[in-house]
């Protein structure tokens, strides 16, 4: 069984959180504790190569959802509530192929039904410009101070920004690596009518990675889907309008629990 590790608090019906590509479980700081002290075990995971989590020996979605099964098992839960920020929307979204029953509902939080063809041209450049500094010897930690500022809306605060920055400075740059080429690969938009569990999709107005034009249209494919539009929020918002983003999903949460 792959080591999946995490970080949990408060006990009830259990509410896991899944980030992107340049997050950690340590990005949803500013969710444990507020939804623990509602009544709930909020979980979030270190999705496998990242934190103290085993790394796969090749990172697919459906290996990615295979360890957030055994992650589920191991919390010992029949159902949960699954935040899917970024990539971990996509995680969500190739879980609920094969295991819906064991969701009680889903938020799918600035993410994408698809990428497209992994080996398009669109593709293979935006895997190549993420790549190109690591590739030029740059740190994680530099890299991270020179993405974040995109991701984030402008009157974004320090605190939101510094900590965006700490958690994609601990990737491993191999995982970040295999993330990135992980992520074109995504296509999941044969799956979403087929969605039969309670949906929340919540999009930014001001992220550019996964604008809210696209989102608003993936809610409209999935069956009785909300759509919910944060404004000055950027590619990141649970840690940058966690307030708004908190609010949003802990009532969602509430009428699907």
């Amino acid at each position: 069984m792959l080591q999946v590790d995490f970080q949990s608090e408060g006990t009830g019906p259990a509410l896991v959180f899944l980030h992107g590509v340049g997050g950690g479980s340590d990005g949803f700081r500013f969710q444990l504790d507020v939804f623990a002290a509602q009544g709930y075990r909020a979980v979030a995971w270190d999705m496998p190569g990242y934190g103290h989590s085993a790394a796969l020996k090749q990172m697919t979605f459906p290996a990615l959802a295979d360890a957030l099964l055994s992650m589920i098992d191991h919390l010992g839960a029949d159902r949960v509530h699954a935040v899917g920020h970024s990539i971990g929307g996509m995680v969500v979204q190739e879980f609920a192929r094969d295991h819906q029953h064991r969701l009680a509902s889903m938020v799918l939080a600035q993410t994408s039904p698809a990428f497209g063809n992994p080996d398009g041209d669109f593709q293979k450049k935006f895997v190549a410009d993420r790549l190109k500094p690591l590739q030029a010897g740059k740190t994680m930690l530099e890299i991270a101070r020179s993405v974040v500022p995109d991701l984030v809306a402008q009157d974004a605060s320090d605190e939101g920004r510094e900590l965006a920055v700490a958690c994609m400075s601990r990737i491993q740059p191999d995982t970040y690596a295999s993330a990135m080429r992980c992520i074109v690969t995504f296509e999941a938009r044969d799956n979403l009518a087929k969605i039969a569990v309670p949906t929340l999709v919540l999009a930014g107005d001001q992220d550019r990675n996964a604008p809210a034009p696209m989102m608003e249209k993936m809610a409209s494919k999935i069956p009785g889907a909300e759509y919910v539009l944060l404004t000055g929020t950027g590619h990141l918002a649970p840690i940058e309008n966690a307030t708004a983003f908190n609010e949003v999903v802990l009532g969602f949460v509430r009428r699907h629990t």
